[in-house]
């Protein structure tokens, strides 16, 4: 045995850790990523088909819906705002915050329109983005 294997034992050999070391496999991901941006599509045109109305609690619940759908393309897909200045840094912001802060953020942000106006619209244009707040929930729990 040479004095340097001495000094330094080999480790076993492990997998390249992610850079947010979450324990998301890459495909689980880029499907939250995936739901996160179809469930901001919903979720702007249900709101926007919501704001066509004369009650205010529809305006309300679908102007919350554009919001929803707004910042789920900010943290998801900040590509789709690059005419925004702050949109790489609150997507870095977003991409380092553990899995069950997304969770209980897009579920929460999902529930609102719901509490607001219960309607068939609503439900349906929230649906995939309380889905996506379930996926990272579900990436939270991690292996078992």
């Amino acid at each position: 045995m040479s004095p340097q294997d001495e000094q330094c034992p080999a480790a076993p050999l492990q997998p390249a850790a992610s850079s947010s070391d979450d324990g998301m496999t890459w495909w689980y991901r880029w499907l939250c990523r995936i739901a996160g941006v179809i469930g901001g599509l919903a979720c702007a045109f249900a709101g926007l088909w919501n704001c066509v109305t004369i009650n205010p609690l529809n305006i309300a619940a679908g102007a919350w819906m554009m919001l929803n759908a707004f910042v789920l393309f900010l943290c998801e897909a900040p590509f789709c705002c690059q005419f925004i200045e702050f949109a790489n840094a609150v997507a870095g912001r977003a991409d380092r915050l553990r899995p069950w802060h997304r969770a209980a953020f897009y579920c929460g942000m999902a529930v609102v329109p719901v509490l607001l106006s219960l309607s068939l619209t609503t439900l349906l244009g929230n649906a995939i983005a309380f889905g996506t707040g379930v996926l990272y929930g579900l990436a939270a729990l991690g292996k078992r």
